[in-house]
């Protein structure tokens, strides 16, 4: 029997644009003419539940809780489940608007008396300023997301304590080294929010009518609806099979061995999933076939992971392109949570997602799972591979906006990247993972804002450079600041992961830390950030070797389910968990452009140390210029057009000589650099050979050898150091 595949993403992960794994196997499926269908119940559980429908069956769940005399339920449900009416009359409207389907209703939002407000507006007094430098349409949708999350504080008070927009019952799902919390949750009756998804679930299977059903779990708060869906179609379709892949049990599940996960899965999938997929539809067609890749299944009633299979992973040139189809595209809602331009970018606006290299590129950090293959296998797509699948995407999907989703993007692939998409005259919009590394020099980051790089967010880590050193990061602070200005100068933001609490840490070493990110954003060069505190995961060095960090595990034992988050001590035997409400405040405020002026101490509610570190640090190091060591093979391109010239007679005591006048036209001005008659001409010959939409790269020694080759010209580095080539320097002349 031939199989049909369906493939889901469970809630919840983004309002705004598909988690791209489905989108990811059903483009694989389609080179070799397998049948699937894809879904992100997701967004369909939130369509469902935020509409006219869904709010009154809400009110009405969650009726009888207002009844009962001497209900412990906040002011703020009160007030909303009081004003229902004004919810269920503006919410189908309010939805449509934030799908980009209704931008006149921005008007009437901005207005403020057309939403109702319950707690989340109180934070507008805050924010007011922000609203001068934001339009009618952004400032809307900011409202309008204020009034979704009071419906979901609502939801959470009143009907369900699982729910949150991104994620659904992640406790369950966070740390669960038994699988008994988990387990006993899915005895109890299905939650409102589980018979909506249920509902949904059994219209799709019954309209697909799949052999083999697909469920990725990418995060913790993705498992308890995973489960949920495919206990249901255990119990009601047993002859279709169930698979799990994803994030989560390539992380978490690697040493499984609790036999009752296979009361509602089949099988589990390690890693890429193209070949385990493949030798799943192979088994079921041919039950003699008993070939297996990274696969955990029951036999004979026991828990077995079998890897027998001889294929090898897919190269990615060769796993097809993302195929977004079956997915409402139209149907995501953006959101803006916070109004700075940067922090919005993962849930304002529709990105397709591609990847442009397996794995990373450096796979050293020790934090990091570095010895799981999704990290540890690292491999490149070519560039012009990558633009013909931008391309596809462009054509299939509508949206030109891209995120690459790499663990950090290589630099001299993102250079290629770059150089292809103005060679091909595409006008895309992208962003992506990076390291701070020095490699993105001034002139690499004019380069990527030219082909449409608006964005860049990558790890700083801990702002320390004893840290960074023991981490592994290969940075510096002071590196950092350098390439954060680079890239602020070039037009493309920079956001910053941050971490506290990594082992040997000392509480001087974090207030430090903060300053250096106090000074960052005082100094303009970074516009978002996020601090995260320090997990210890099995699959990183620090898991592996713990006494070569100072960290004693609480417990050697090994989950029978989830085995990644591991419980230690540290030897500093500092509490981090205080810093955490300090931290996260600052850098809300620093995000806002305020409160520089700020002591750290007034952060926290608990004594700190003054910082170490001297106020201008970073603006001394921002100080320093590069130097004008330029590398032979560095490439040179010119981003411009070509110039008009005229030539004209110049006289200076008694003598005259030809000059040369070249005028240029700029996307935003145009301007003249003055040469001799032959350096000009020598100029026009040199940009025409370097120039973006030529198929070959110059380097810089062919440039000066070409200089050179002429007769008339003497002194290339005189030439190259002068006003003219300075001018052009700075409209698109670039060395790379």
């Amino acid at each position: 029997m031939k199989t049909k595949l369906f493939v889901i993403t469970p809630p919840f992960t983004q309002l705004n644009t598909p988690y791209p794994a489905t989108a990811y196997i059903k483009g694989f499926l389609n080179t070799k003419n397998i049948e699937s269908v894809q879904a992100d119940l997701g967004i369909d559980v939130i369509l469902e539940l935020f509409s006219k429908n869904g709010l009154q069956n809400l009110f009405q769940v969650s009726g009888f809780r207002f009844e009962v005399v001497g209900n412990d339920i906040s002011d703020n449900s009160k007030r909303i489940f009081a004003l229902q009416d004004e919810y269920i009359k503006t919410i189908d409207s309010v939805i449509q608007f934030l799908q980009g389907k209704n931008p006149t209703l921005a008007l009437q939002i901005c207005q403020e008396d057309f939403l109702p407000e319950a707690s989340r507006f109180a934070q507008l007094e805050e924010l007011d300023w922000a609203f001068g430098t934001m339009g009618t349409q952004d400032k809307a949708k900011h409202l309008a997301t204020l009034y979704l999350e009071d419906i979901s504080d609502f939801i959470v008070e009143c009907v369900d304590e699982n729910f949150g927009f991104s994620r659904y019952a992640e406790r369950l799902g966070r740390s669960a080294n038994s699988f008994d919390e988990l387990y006993q949750a899915l005895q109890q009756e299905p939650t409102y929010i589980d018979s909506i998804l249920i509902s949904l679930l059994k219209a799709k299977i019954e309209t697909v009518k799949p052999t083999l059903f697909l469920i990725s779990v990418p995060f913790p708060g993705n498992l308890y609806s995973a489960f949920r869906s495919a206990q249901w179609v255990k119990q009601n379709h047993p002859e279709i099979k169930i698979s799990m892949g994803g994030g989560f049990p390539n992380t978490e599940l690697r040493s499984l061995s609790d036999k009752r996960v296979f009361e509602f899965f089949d099988f589990i999938t390690l890693d890429d999933g193209e070949v385990p997929i493949e030798e799943l539809i192979a088994n079921l067609e041919n039950t003699d076939y008993k070939s297996y890749k990274r696969t955990f299944l029951l036999e004979n009633g026991e828990v077995v992971y079998k890897n027998n299979s001889l294929k090898h992973d897919y190269k990615q040139a060769y796993v097809g392109t993302p195929d977004y189809s079956d997915l409402p595209l139209d149907k995501y809602i953006s959101v803006i949570e916070i109004v700075n331009p940067m922090h919005r970018m993962w849930s304002d606006g529709r990105w397709n997602k591609l990847t442009m290299a397996h794995g990373c590129y450096w796979g050293k950090c020790t934090f990091c799972d570095i010895s799981l293959d999704y990290i540890k296998v690292y491999e490149p797509v070519v560039a012009s591979l990558l633009c013909d699948r931008i391309e596809e995407l462009i054509e299939k999907t509508g949206q030109n906006g891209f995120h690459f989703v790499d663990e950090a993007a290589p630099p001299a692939l993102m250079r290629a990247l770059a150089l292809e998409i103005l060679k091909r005259k595409l006008a895309v919009t992208w962003w992506t993972n990076i390291r701070f590394e020095k490699s993105f020099s001034k002139d690499l980051c004019l380069l990527l804002k030219a082909s449409g790089c608006i964005a860049v967010s990558g790890g700083l880590e801990v702002a320390s450079d004893r840290l960074l050193k023991l981490i592994d990061k290969g940075v510096t602070v002071e590196q950092v600041a350098k390439v954060t200005r680079n890239f602020t100068e070039a037009g493309i933001m920079v956001h910053a992961y941050l971490m506290y609490g990594y082992p040997t840490q000392t509480i001087q070493e974090t207030v430090d830390s903060l300053e250096m990110v106090r000074q960052l954003f005082e100094a303009g060069v970074l516009q978002s950030g996020f601090w995260h505190q320090f997990a210890l995961t099995a699959h990183s060095p620090v898991g592996l070797y713990p006494e070569q960090f100072g960290v004693t595990k609480k417990t050697e034992a090994i989950g029978a389910f989830a085995n990644n988050d591991i419980e230690y001590t540290d030897a500093t035997g500092i509490n981090h968990d205080k810093f955490s409400f300090g931290l996260k405040k600052s850098l809300f405020n620093f995000m806002h452009g305020i409160c520089f002026d700020y002591e750290l101490q007034e952060w926290f509610d608990f004594k700190i140390p003054k910082t170490k570190i001297h106020p201008d640090f970073i603006f001394n190091a921002l100080e320093e210029q590069n130097d004008f060591n330029t590398k032979p093979n560095a490439k040179v391109v010119w981003l411009g057009g070509k110039p008009s010239a005229e030539i004209f007679t110049k006289s200076k005591k008694g003598r005259s000589w030809e000059m040369m006048s070249l005028t240029f036209h700029d996307k935003k001005e145009s301007f003249d650099v003055q040469t001799s008659k032959a350096e000009g001409e020598w100029l026009i010959s040199i940009l025409s050979k370097i120039s973006i939409s030529n198929a070959k790269n110059f380097t810089f020694q062919e440039v000066k050898n070409d200089f050179e080759a002429q007769d008339s010209l003497e002194d290339f580095e005189l030439f190259w150091y002068s006003k003219p080539v300075n001018t052009l320097r700075e409209f698109g002349l670039l060395v790379l």
